[in-house]
């Protein structure tokens, strides 16, 4: 199990309503030093991968990872490989020595230096994953499929790797047994509803994507799993939806919600609602203007605005300006967009805020620190100013160090370079590595717990 200290930042009041999360330094290498000798003879019995859950499991589950039939204290190099829909191949490698009796049990046991990570990290060959092609992201478009792992052991720690002693496969599903997944297309509407098994009713959720359009499904799929109704909408360049659209107009979202809240599987009398990026400032806004919604999960989302402006009945939330010209290059000649956006917060009665102030739901803000295309974090500090100001404290900001803009369910890639949702140039996301895992698995436990707390009504 993950651990993690926070540290409670109270600003003006004894309420605790932010956390900025430490993460503990990375554990270790082996206290032992592996020497240069090679194996003492191999055990009679043929090395073998061995895997828990054995042939299947979920994206967002851990997977316990072991090798068995190792010589003593033999040193072996371990792989994993994962192709994404479109053949790319993403790859980890970590280095390991078997124990005086042949066993290498990756709970127990630290990788050694030279990998793709070190230290005892049960599940570094699934979050270490990276593309072989520059600035690709793992991306599932059908979550129908699982994705297959290959797992691979090598003799020793050479550059290239050693003889291959053992090798195995895996599944790594976004479905559960019996959760069903129910394309939507209802008067407006254009979405996915994935139902957890049974005939119950379930809390709802809404999950919004950010730019870049189309349909997205993978968190939706995963929540499901856990026990939410969970529709994955789309809302431009989809289907029959606008391509570019000059303006999202509110009523769309509500007819979502309200498609949710007919359901006979929904419970009420409200829904969630779960936004990445741009689908985070759609998720605000629809708590600003629309009823029945109960808790917002925002992640690195602006509160202002952006990019597209909002429409609601006979009023228009313009959006802020952006400075191009004010984008800054990176040592590594990379762009760094994170300036570009004008303050809301330095223009007393700026239109573009989003009222939040006026909704009646929970907001729970995850933010990355280094988020370097959104100023997420200070703009979730400045609007919980806002509320407190006005006497609420309907909201919580969970900070995450070493995190940059993408915060996706535990164990997908770090996506640190990529294009830029607006400009479409190579640009810096941000996040490091071992500090981003930690953040997906500990962000992904608190959304659920979020939900579970506000839209189950005992």
């Amino acid at each position: 199990m993950w651990q993690v200290s926070a540290r409670s930042l109270c600003r003006t009041s004894s309420r605790t309503w932010q956390s900025r999360l430490s993460w503990p330094g990375p554990a270790p290498a082996a206290s032992r030093s592996p020497g240069t000798a090679p194996a003492q003879g191999l055990c009679s019995m043929a090395p073998s991968i061995r895997l828990s859950p054995a042939a299947r499991s979920l994206f967002d589950e851990p997977l316990a990872i072991a090798v068995q039939g190792l010589g003593p204290r033999q040193q072996v190099t371990l792989r994993t490989s994962l192709r994404d829909e479109t053949g790319e191949l993403f790859q980890a490698s970590a280095r390991y020595q078997a124990g005086d009796d042949g066993e290498l049990d990756l709970a127990r046991c630290p990788a050694l230096p030279g990998g793709s990570f070190s230290g005892l990290e049960p599940m570094g060959l699934l979050w270490a994953l990276q593309p072989q092609k520059p600035f690709w992201r793992l991306v599932k478009r059908d979550v129908q499929s699982p994705f297959l792992l290959q797992l691979e052991v090598f003799e020793g720690h050479g550059e290239r790797p050693g003889q291959l002693l053992a090798q195995a496969q895996h599944e790594r599903a976004f479905l559960r047994d019996g959760v069903r997944r129910v394309p939507v297309r209802e008067g407006r509407i254009r979405a996915t509803l994935f139902l957890p098994p049974g005939e119950d009713t379930f809390p709802g959720i809404i999950d919004i994507d950010g730019l870049g359009g189309g349909l997205f499904e993978p968190r939706a799929s995963l929540l499901a799993n856990h026990g939410f109704a969970t529709l994955a909408l789309a809302y431009y360049q989809f289907e029959d939806l606008p391509q570019e659209p000059k303006e999202l107009h509110l009523e769309y979202f509500e007819e979502a919600v309200n498609y949710m809240l007919q359901h006979p599987q929904v419970k009420g009398p409200g829904v969630g609602l779960l936004g990445f990026s741009k689908g985070g400032e759609v998720s605000l806004a629809m708590a600003a203007f629309l009823k029945n919604i109960v808790a917002v999960a925002s992640l690195n989302a602006p509160v202002a605005a952006t990019c597209i402006p909002f429409s609601y009945k006979d009023k228009i939330i313009p959006t802020l300006t952006l400075h191009e010209h004010k984008a800054k290059a990176t040592n590594s000649k990379f762009l760094d967009y994170s300036d570009v956006l004008d303050d809301p917060f330095q223009t007393p009665g700026n239109q573009s805020l989003i009222p939040l102030e006026k909704a009646e739901s929970q907001f729970l803000f995850l933010v990355g620190q280094d988020d370097r295309v959104v100023k997420s974090e200070y703009y979730a500090t400045e609007v919980c100013k806002v509320l407190q100001a006005q006497g609420k404290g309907n909201f919580q900001i969970l900070s995450y160090p070493g995190t940059g803009h993408c915060i996706d369910p535990p164990f997908f890639p770090l996506y640190c370079i990529g294009s830029h949702p607006v400009f479409h140039k190579r640009a810096v996301l941000g996040g490091e590595l071992w500090a981003y895992s930690k953040a997906q698995v500990h962000a992904w436990s608190q959304i659920q717990a979020f939900f579970t707390n506000h839209l189950i009504v005992n």
